[in-house]
């Protein structure tokens, strides 16, 4: 299971948390600590937080997604992923 999905399993319980029955309510409970606990965040220096933060306010991106496009980018550019073709005859935004 995902996490959106599971987010969105939450909030749906959220919204009829009087229909629930409570064994439900126990092991969805359990499944959000268990997710919860299992939250590795990689730590970093103050430097590269604070770069971070500010390279995603400037791009109006999410920290999330900055980091997964920079580290898709890297292992792309090092060959540790195959690089994503483009379809030349595809419209695309901006210019080249």
């Amino acid at each position: 299971m995902t996490r959106a999905s599971f987010a969105e399993e939450l909030e749906s319980a959220a919204d009829r948390i009087a229909d629930i029955p409570r064994a439900d309510l126990q092991i969805i409970l359990r499944r959000a600590a268990l997710m919860l606990r299992n939250v590795a965040g990689v730590p970093l220096e103050p430097a590269t937080d604070d770069a971070l933060n500010s390279i995603a306010a400037e791009m109006k991106v999410s920290r999330s997604d900055l980091i997964q496009t920079v580290l898709r980018e890297w292992l792309e550019t090092n060959s540790y992923l195959p690089v994503r073709q483009i379809d030349e005859d595809s419209e695309t935004d901006g210019s080249a």
